[in-house]
């Protein structure tokens, strides 16, 4: 390096600032549209539940996972767009941070596109992989056929979060993301009791719900500055940005595939033994969510303030970060599990009416309360690596972690359901342990390159 100074309008670092308050005003927003999310869950699993039909609950679970597969596994968008924004931000380019956002847009209609035409055989190979009983698997047909043209639209929300995650605008990002959950709320409420549509109005209030979503983010996007107009096609296909952009999504594409895939093989193995263990797990699942979207928001923001860091330069303050967002995430997931264990009971007697139901998932209480404890560390790292971009290391780390699932799973198979949990923590487990192990050389080599 040298100390020749740059021009006036060169792009100027934009200082870290890794406080704990700081970090907790970031996390906070994220955290509080994220708990709507297992209250998403909740409403489809409870309007639907309390039909009183076993099978439409299975239908539900198996429809979601489709969609976990789809649009988490794409979700990949949102994640890529806050690191690759946060690290122009911190670097002080404005404009390769409007660049970044137009690619993500671009790649979200294109990607939509693609799964509305892949519809039919997306269906045919899930129902075929999942093994559901026959009712089970005409319902859930039904729901993905009307949901997936809900694909471009929700694949742009991920963009325009992930731009706002980038900049530090949580707060814009919470009042969105609470806006197209509240509105799936409603509409189903609307839609399955109030009309009385079923399976259906379930699947028809996610896409009008994601369609009014993209309209008011973008329009978020215009009235404060941060639509990326005046972006031409050929700053958007710059080779070397386009290159970078589209490796960073296929490695977290990649790992969250794998981790869907985990998630996938949970409610497959739980459907292979019935439809009440389906409907058990599926209810038991909605736990594991509300602990993991609130850790979620100490993984937000430390794709944000990492990424800072590693476009400014600044290990002082990317180690400070980490170090701040591992200690808040641990304290929180051990709260959150204490939190279930107390009323995890109340919950499941709540979502459903079926004695047998209940009595299953509260059997299998105790697994799912544990998931946001030994799950905490590895969803603080995602958000760290996320921010430097060591996507590749993340992918890896969850390949291996998969594999260790699998094999737990079949050593412990006559375990039955609780095998199947003990797997599934093993997972979680692991995926943190392998994330800190690496974390320091990472960390040593991302700023030797940076002097």
């Amino acid at each position: 390096m040298n100390d020749t100074q740059p021009p006036v309008d060169a792009p100027r670092a934009r200082a870290v600032d890794a406080r704990l308050g700081v970090i907790v005003r970031l996390a906070a927003p994220v955290m509080l549209a994220h708990l709507t999310e297992p209250l998403l869950g909740l409403v489809d699993a409870t309007v639907i539940g309390r039909l009183g039909q076993v099978h439409l609950l299975g239908a539900v679970a198996i429809g979601a996972i489709v969609f976990d597969v789809l649009f988490w596994g794409l979700g990949s968008l949102r994640l890529s767009t806050a690191g690759l924004t946060a690290q122009a931000y911190g670097a002080g380019d404005d404009r390769e941070v409007a660049r970044a956002m137009a690619r993500a847009l671009t790649l979200a209609g294109l990607l939509g596109a693609a799964l509305i035409a892949l519809q039919v055989p997306i269906a045919a190979a899930t129902l075929r992989l999942m093994e559901a009983s026959p009712p089970v698997a005409e319902a859930a047909r039904v729901y993905i056929f009307i949901r997936i043209w809900s694909a471009p639209f929700a694949l742009a929300n991920y963009a325009v979060l992930g731009s706002l995650v980038g900049r530090a605008r949580t707060d814009l990002a919470l009042g969105l993301q609470v806006f197209i959950n509240l509105s799936k709320i409603g509409f189903t409420l609307a839609f399955v009791p109030g009309l009385g549509w079923g399976i259906a109005g379930a699947a028809s209030a996610t896409v009008i719900a994601e369609i009014l979503g993209a309209a008011a983010g973008l329009t978020l996007l215009a009235r404060i500055g941060a639509l990326p107009r005046g972006i031409s096609l050929a700053e958007v296909l710059e080779a070397r940005a386009l290159k970078r952009m589209l490796a960073v999504n296929r490695d977290v594409a990649i790992r969250t595939l794998a981790l869907l895939t985990a998630f996938g093989f949970f409610t497959a193995q739980g459907a292979r033994s019935g439809d009440l263990t389906l409907a058990a797990n599926a209810v038991l699942y909605n736990l594991f969510l509300f602990g993991s979207y609130f850790l979620d928001g100490f993984a937000t923001a430390a794709e944000q303030l990492c990424g800072q860091a590693i476009g400014a330069r600044d290990e002082g303050g990317f180690r400070k970060a980490a170090r701040s967002v591992l200690a808040l995430s641990v304290g929180a997931g051990a709260a959150v599990t204490l939190i279930l264990l107390a009323g995890g009971t109340a919950f499941i007697d709540f979502v459903s009416t079926n004695p047998d139901v209940r009595r299953e998932a509260a059997a299998y209480l105790l697994f799912a309360a544990l998931t946001p404890l030994v799950g905490a560390t590895a969803f603080a790292f995602d958000g760290i690596f996320i921010g430097a971009t060591w996507t590749r290391a993340m992918r890896n780390l969850m390949l291996i972690s998969l594999a260790l699932y699998l094999a737990t799973f079949y050593a412990a198979r006559g375990w039955s359901n609780a095998g199947l949990w003990t797997a599934f923590l093993v997972f979680l487990g692991s995926r943190g342990i392998g994330q800190a192990l690496t974390f320091t050389p990472m960390t040593r080599r991302a700023f030797r390159k940076a002097r």
